[in-house]
């Protein structure tokens, strides 16, 4: 099974994603590429427009860096926009979930790539190169592995409804977006309900 609309026709469009990718790193790298690519081959399978500028996808990137980056600029789903979460697995992967609908795809570059890249490469050529330029030209097929996938979280919940703020009982912040936990005396942050990541110093 393909996307409908052609690889060329994407591709068309990938420069000017990496020189949006490439400023805000102030340079530019292969997993710029993997997450640009990732993000407009999504788009094809979903059928939809990218990269966006509603909140009707919402991604889940499983790395940061770079390729999140990429991911960002060729979707339009960003962290500051609620409309992508980080997940980190420490793979270069994503999903990228159409909140109408619920359809929702996989996108990971194939386990075997960057060895194929080496061994396909030009004698002298340095990997870094050899990278960047299969990256950017190589068929989809040749470069992902693309998974239909099913949520096993709420999604609802985690969008959560803009405007909803509860106090937390024991330390007076403000919690926003849902993240309360309820507690025998009322709502609690996360930290004092005990999933703290920091302590005082």
């Amino acid at each position: 099974m393909t996307p409908p609309d052609p690889l060329p026709a994407r591709l068309e469009r990938l420069p000017a994603l990496l020189a949006q990718s490439a400023a805000l790193h102030r340079h530019l790298c292969p997993r710029q590429v993997l997450g640009a690519r990732a993000g407009l081959l999504a788009g094809a399978w979903l059928e939809l427009e990218f990269p966006r500028t509603d909140k009707r996808v919402l991604v889940f990137v499983e790395t940061d860096g770079c390729f999140a980056d990429g991911v960002s600029v060729a979707s339009g789903c960003w962290l500051g926009r609620r409309t992508m979460r980080l997940v980190d697995h420490g793979k270069v992967a994503a999903t990228f979930v159409d909140t109408r609908t619920g359809r929702a795809v996989r996108i990971a570059p194939r386990p075997d790539l960057r060895a194929r890249v080496r061994e396909g490469r030009p004698e002298g050529q340095k990997r870094w190169d050899a990278y960047m330029a299969a990256y950017r030209t190589w068929p989809d097929e040749e470069v992902f592995t693309v998974q239909p996938v099913r949520l096993t979280l709420d999604l609802a919940a985690l969008v959560s409804v803009p405007g909803v703020r509860a106090v937390c009982g024991a330390c007076g912040e403000e919690i926003i977006n849902g993240r309360e936990v309820t507690g025998p005396g009322g709502p609690l942050c996360r930290d004092c309900a005990g999933e703290r990541y920091w302590e005082a110093g």
